[in-house]
């Protein structure tokens, strides 16, 4: 049994199958895969949603994708709310020694996503049992959500034409937070994520005759030193942003006496408005390409938008904290959480439909945080993030009072 408090007759009902639950949770585990390549996985939700008893199951959305369809006692509402669940690994090697651990070399479900289809296949399997609700309930299992865009897939092979949601949910488990806990707030959430490239052009020459050459490593180090004042002084103090200069590729580590011709800096840049996401990019610019300048080199800037910030919409933002609240009460639902300057696909999905990202918490102080070689998804929260995903169903389209 859990070690943490939880309410309502869909928590009870679901922890009598945890045990099947933790057993999917693991063989996924066992078996990673990267984004639109989770035919395994795929497979495993498809049969385990027929187990289930759910109405409609579709495949191949954004490739590998998969929906469920699950209707209520009764469709009077005609509403429509949908869950969605990401499937993708990461390109990571595992260094856990239990049984459950990853079959496959330089794959690892690092970041939970295994959890999180369990959690929804629980859902599944509660509401299709019971159907106390009024209207239909979508049941998204999404692709690669890591780095791959899959939200965006589904979204392009026509989601919301084919299942035309008012409202949509989806959680992330968060080690930093005790089990038994859930965090939301009600805007951002996830910060944006972008790319960012700098190509650097000297002038190649002996290390021993620097004078003779434009020196694109120096260019570098000035560069990777200006582009931080700009956070420090054209971002507001109550604006956010990050920019990350992460990898330099320069010259030949067996030259050691030769000054290359060019340089590569990559790295990200995160944010959660529009407006400083603009502002950062057109001062990148403008500070590669004038301290190349003034150091008589060239700084070319490529500056690739991959996800937008995960923003929740007020309405649903609080309508999933009252759930939240009357699952796990009142004290342990953070209702102003802190965002994170990581980022998440299922921002596309909100830039489409209202709806609300919400926090579980499955870890505690000593449990390592997301992306971590030793990261385990924390099977005894596996009923709570299913009646989460349950009670938000359930409350969204509930049945009228003489049903």
């Amino acid at each position: 049994m859990p070690r943490y408090k939880a309410h309502g007759r869909a928590f009870a009902h679901i922890t009598e199958f945890h045990p099947a639950l933790t057993a999917l949770r693991r063989e996924l585990h066992a078996h990673p895969e990267l984004g639109f390549e989770e035919h395994f996985t795929a497979a495993r939700v498809v049969e385990s949603l027929k187990v289930c008893g759910v109405d409609e199951v579709h495949t191949g959305l954004g490739k590998t994708g998969v929906v469920a369809v699950i209707h209520g006692r009764q469709r009077s509402s005609g509403r429509m709310l949908g869950l969605r669940a990401d499937m993708d690994a990461l390109p990571m090697s595992e260094q856990n020694d239990f049984a459950w651990r990853s079959t496959r070399a330089g794959l690892m479900h690092g970041c939970g996503h295994d959890g999180h289809v369990a959690m929804l296949i629980g859902a599944a399997r509660y509401l299709a049992e019971t159907r106390h609700f009024d209207g239909t309930a979508v049941l998204i299992f999404q692709p690669g959500e890591e780095g791959f865009a899959g939200a965006k897939a589904m979204i392009e092979d026509g989601l919301f034409e084919r299942f035309p949601v008012q409202s949509i949910y989806a959680m992330h488990n968060w080690p930093q937070m005790r089990p038994g806990t859930v965090g939301i707030n009600p805007g951002p959430m996830m910060a944006s994520a972008d790319r960012i490239t700098i190509d650097i052009t000297g002038k190649g020459g002996h290390g021993a005759h620097p004078y003779a050459t434009v020196d694109p490593v120096l260019v570098a180090a000035h560069i990777i030193t200006a582009v931080q004042s700009i956070v420090s002084r054209n971002v507001r103090a109550i604006d956010s942003a990050v920019i990350s200069l992460c990898a330099m590729q320069a010259g030949d580590p067996g030259a050691f006496s030769v000054i290359p011709g060019t340089a590569r800096l990559v790295g990200t840049v995160r944010t959660f408005s529009a407006e400083v996401q603009a502002m950062v990019e057109k001062r990148l610019h403008e500070v590669c390409s004038g301290v190349a300048l003034g150091l008589g080199a060239t700084a070319h800037l490529s500056y690739e938008r991959i996800y937008p910030a995960t923003i929740n919409t007020r309405a649903e933002a609080r309508f999933a904290t009252e759930v939240a609240q009357k699952l796990v009460g009142h004290d342990h639902v953070d209702r102003q959480m802190d965002p994170s300057m990581g980022a998440e696909d299922f921002a596309f999905m909100l830039q489409v439909k209202p709806g609300a990202y919400l926090r579980l918490g499955q870890g505690g102080e000593g449990g390592c945080f997301l992306h971590n070689s030793r990261y385990d998804f924390n099977d005894e929260v596996l009923p709570l993030g299913a009646a989460l995903h349950a009670g938000l169903v359930e409350q969204g389209l509930p049945l009228p009072e003489a049903a």
